[in-house]
């Protein structure tokens, strides 16, 4: 018997049919040829600089005071394919569908660095989202990290904590803000409103582009400060590139 929700993805797929975002081929957001075209990174960085930490999510010795413990990082934002997924998915036109082929950038990642051991905990891990503002969930009509967040979740079996770690502080852009000004640009903009769920877990900190690492940062202080938690890991479509 169909459910609601087959229901509306049958009618979904009929009068709306999914187009390749770069070679138009019908049946996919983007094709299998087309994600396979894009490089995935088969080492890690350390989250704040271009020290290379091998196949290991760490944070290099200058970096160890940090409260982000690493970060996976699927690939780079210079890419050109990458920073116009990003852009369609996070800016007009808003396209949502965009999440799984995302996701399964960040999922080849962890394959091929060899770090799949890192989400088999189970109740002791969990995906948490980067929240984003009343005013871009608004205008968007979705918070882009949750929707990358939900697909690793489904496909690690893990827990998503969905509406735990909250932004209470309208944060201007961070694009065109230097490094020092992104740590203050964020500074006290998240609350955790259950610490309890946190307590003790390694958390999996979702979000599209890591660039100087601030956001993440400062999401994992609260995270660890506030709730305990044990690890905070970011994970990421892309990367910019530190020198």
């Amino acid at each position: 018997m169909l459910n609601s929700k087959k229901i509306k993805g049958f009618f979904l797929e009929l009068f709306f049919p999914q187009f390749c975002f770069f070679c138009q081929k019908e049946g996919h957001s983007l094709c299998p040829d087309c994600l396979a075209i894009i490089s995935v990174a088969e080492e890690c960085w350390c989250p704040f600089c271009a020290f290379k930490t091998a196949h290991t999510p760490l944070r290099c010795q200058r970096h160890e005071r940090k409260n982000l413990n690493g970060a996976f990082s699927a690939t780079s934002y210079q890419e050109k394919r990458v920073k116009k997924l990003i852009g369609a998915f996070k800016y007009k036109p808003y396209l949502k569908s965009l999440a799984l082929p995302l996701s399964l950038l960040i999922i080849s990642h962890i394959f091929l660095t060899a770090n799949k051991e890192f989400f088999k905990n189970g109740e002791n891990s969990c995906f948490i989202p980067l929240p984003i503002t009343k005013k871009k969930q608004k205008e968007r009509g979705f918070n882009q990290s949750l929707e990358i967040a939900k697909e690793l979740s489904n496909f690690f079996k893990l827990p998503l904590e969905e509406n735990n770690l909250i932004k209470i502080k309208e944060t201007g852009s961070q694009t065109k803000l230097s490094r020092k000004e992104r740590k203050q640009n964020v500074k006290d903009a998240f609350q955790l409103k259950n610490p309890l769920a946190v307590k003790g877990k390694r958390v999996f900190l979702v979000d599209d582009v890591l660039t100087t690492g601030a956001t993440l940062e400062e999401a994992a202080r609260v995270l660890k400060r506030l709730g305990h938690a044990k690890e905070v890991y970011g994970v990421v479509v892309a990367r910019e590139p530190l020198l």
